[in-house]
């Protein structure tokens, strides 16, 4: 995966998971033979380290649970992954010792976020973090001074792009020597807008966005992308305080846009997409982010059946929805166990394989568990496919971008109809594996 496919932003939900675009920069070979992992990585010949004992391993979660948006924004890959360490404690642990979870909600401050860093690493002694979600990674520069591993994050902020200890469930290719990205600059790739235009027919795109940086920011990285691709770009910037959504949606309207962008909140994008069903709107596609994709669609679309019926989302898994996948089984039959009363969704499927993609790694050192072991594993050469959960995805650190890039993804369009009539996400591809573009390699601020 690339950081191109979820570009950072400050405070607004909108851009918890930029996915302007989404996939995986790898050559074509990386896309032939079995798909699965590589071999255990060798273990380094030390004893074992900080928060590892004879039966036990200990692993922080970070999320920010409470705050001003709510206990459900950022919880989703905290669920996952215990759901995933229940599990695994059930069937024995790894190699023997099972995993104790530590969390620590940060109350979506970035002095919350450095008191949890504290807490966990100077207190707790964790071994590793895992499917971090919060709202500012203030203390993300002490995770990485410590050499703590965090493992399949979700990159709301820049510090992946930044800290070589951190590993996003998106991958990276960029130096992260404490610069973010390439001197300030991260990627943004296309193949989205190209997928829409060739496989839909979309032609002009419109993005509407709040008058405020973060929003306006990432909906400049949008119509970059859309705009090397060919689209005919609609902006539409709407008051943050009062926005009024009608007049923007008469204005996309009248300039005939096919496909809807938008750099705004949850409820944001439920008043666009009832305003877009009042004026009588019939949209091609109206995109969401991977965050989106989630079993709450009717209750924050429930005023715009037809808005909501044509609403697309991208992501570099499989879809939580197909049980015939056995590895997405294994995740639901986690979560019913577990967390049952807990909504699904991709981001709480990402906090799993997170979670998956820990234990993967410190599987691999053997009995002698120790960081610098799970960061090979995490650094190696050969990508990493989660049992078949993800695109491949893997860790360089590269002084220059590439020019272009080759990008799978999955996705999915909500549909009333599925799911006996209770809708459903359904997939949208034959198979993320083989739905890959070649595009070029955009660089925006961050």
């Amino acid at each position: 995966m690339v950081p191109g496919r979820r570009a950072t932003t400050g405070l607004l939900v909108v851009a918890l998971v930029l996915t302007g675009a989404c996939g995986t920069r790898l050559p074509d070979s990386a896309f032939t033979g079995s798909g699965k992992n590589a071999s255990s990585a060798p273990s380094p010949q030390q004893g074992p380290d900080v928060g590892v004992s004879a039966n036990q391993i200990t692993v922080g979660i970070m999320a920010s649970l409470t705050g001003p948006l709510g206990s459900d924004t950022f919880s989703p890959p905290m669920y996952g992954a215990r759901a995933y360490f229940a599990a695994l404690n059930a069937r024995g642990g790894v190699n023997g010792r099972t995993v104790k979870v530590v969390t620590c909600d940060d109350q979506s401050s970035g002095s919350g976020n450095q008191q949890c860093v504290h807490e966990l690493i100077d207190n707790d002694r964790v071994f590793a973090l895992t499917a971090t979600a919060v709202l500012d990674y203030a203390g993300a520069s002490y995770v990485n001074s410590k050499g703590v591993p965090d493992i399949g994050g979700e990159p709301v902020t820049t510090a992946y792009e930044q800290y070589q200890h951190l590993y996003s469930i998106a991958g990276s290719w960029a130096p992260r020597d404490g610069t973010v990205g390439w001197n300030g600059k991260i990627d943004n790739s296309t193949e989205v807008y190209r997928w829409l235009h060739e496989k839909l027919g979309a032609r002009t795109a419109a993005v509407v966005y709040y008058n405020q940086a973060s929003s306006a920011r990432y909906a400049r990285q949008i119509e970059h992308g859309l705009r090397v691709e060919g689209f005919t770009v609609v902006p539409e910037e709407v008051d943050f305080a009062l926005p009024d959504f009608t007049a923007a949606v008469l204005d996309l309207k009248a300039r005939k846009a096919d496909v809807v962008f938008d750099a705004l909140d949850t409820s944001g994008n439920g008043a666009l997409c009832k305003a877009i069903d009042e004026q009588g709107v019939k949209l091609t596609a109206k995109m969401t982010t991977v965050q989106g994709w989630n079993d709450q669609v009717r209750a924050d679309y429930a005023d715009a059946p037809h808005c909501r019926n044509a609403l697309y989302a991208t992501a570099d898994e499989r879809n939580y929805e197909d049980t015939s996948i056995p590895i997405v089984k294994q995740f639901r039959d986690d979560v019913a166990k577990y967390f049952p009363q807990r909504p699904l969704s991709m981001w709480m499927l990402e906090g799993w394989a997170a979670a998956q993609w820990l234990t993967d790694a410190i599987s691999s050192c053997g009995g002698n568990v120790t960081r610098a072991c799970v960061e090979a594993f995490m650094n190696r050469p050969t990508p990493y496919v989660g049992h078949g959960m993800q695109v491949p995805v893997e860790f360089r650190r590269l002084a220059e971008p590439p020019a272009t890039l080759h990008q799978c993804f999955n996705v999915a369009r909500w549909q009333d109809s599925a799911n006996d009539g209770r809708g459903s996400w359904v997939t949208a591809v034959p198979d993320m594996m083989m739905n890959c573009y070649d595009v070029p390699d955009l660089l925006d601020s961050a």
